[in-house]
């Protein structure tokens, strides 16, 4: 008889290693996002590590990844300190997201599953009744769940990919920059209409709600650059 070939054994503590990174990425980035971590201001592994109760490795992978978002600058010597948000690089963000998030909602539209369209339509009424409440928090976290659900109702693991990087990136800008409670109810409104527009199947009205809300984005950057602007003269 020939010899066995052995079976690779599977090490559980690759994937607790992995889980660690995601829950460290996931906490830190929100840490960002809120300005819990304002931006220049310079962070260590130790301090967050000692914060997050876990330890280095983790943790230094998580800002390996932030980095890569924009979210941090790595500084020899001296740290890890945080970017400031760039209003400019939010409209050159913008003109790349439109046509992606399109594409988003037409393939989720053809390919979401029953139950994927079921939690589209509830996100749609906890986002429009987060911004009636004046819950910013709140908003934000159904935000962040809204583009995670899109993403993975439209089955296409590059979009997913490609678009970790953008949502992040405007999760962050529109929580530092809009503070009008009536632009957070009329882009939960546009938001609203594009699930119930994937969830029952329509393309073209979902596509349609879809530009609306870009081109709402589009206008609160501009002003928001425009009062930039006033600030710095």
């Amino acid at each position: 008889m020939g010899a066995r070939k052995a079976v690779p054994v599977q090490d559980d503590s690759l994937d607790e290693d992995q889980l660690l990174t995601d829950i460290a990425f996931s906490r830190i980035e929100q840490m960002i996002v809120t300005r819990e971590l304002p931006p220049g201001h310079m962070v260590s592994e130790i301090q967050l590590a000692e914060e997050l109760q876990m330890g280095r490795t983790p943790v230094r992978e998580a800002l390996q990844r932030l980095r890569q978002l924009g979210f941090v600058e790595m500084r020899p010597r001296r740290g890890t300190s945080i970017c400031n948000v760039d209003v400019r690089q939010q409209l050159e963000l913008l003109e790349v997201r439109r046509p992606l998030e399109e594409l988003i909602v037409r393939c989720a539209c053809a390919r979401a599953t029953s139950d994927e369209r079921l939690l589209l339509k509830r996100l749609a009424k906890r986002i429009v009744d987060a911004a009636k409440r004046k819950n910013i928090a709140e908003y934000f976290e159904v935000n962040r769940a809204i583009h995670k659900a899109e993403v993975t109702a439209a089955h296409n693991s590059m979009l997913t990919h490609t678009m970790l990087a953008i949502h992040a990136q405007s999760r962050r800008f529109w929580y530092q920059t809009i503070e009008e409670a009536d632009a957070f109810l009329d882009a939960a409104k546009l938001h609203a209409a594009v699930l119930d527009g994937i969830a029952a199947g329509t393309p073209a009205e979902a596509v349609a709600a879809c530009g609306e809300l870009m081109s709402l984005l589009d206008r609160l950057t501009r002003a928001a650059l425009d009062s930039f602007s006033l600030h710095a003269h």
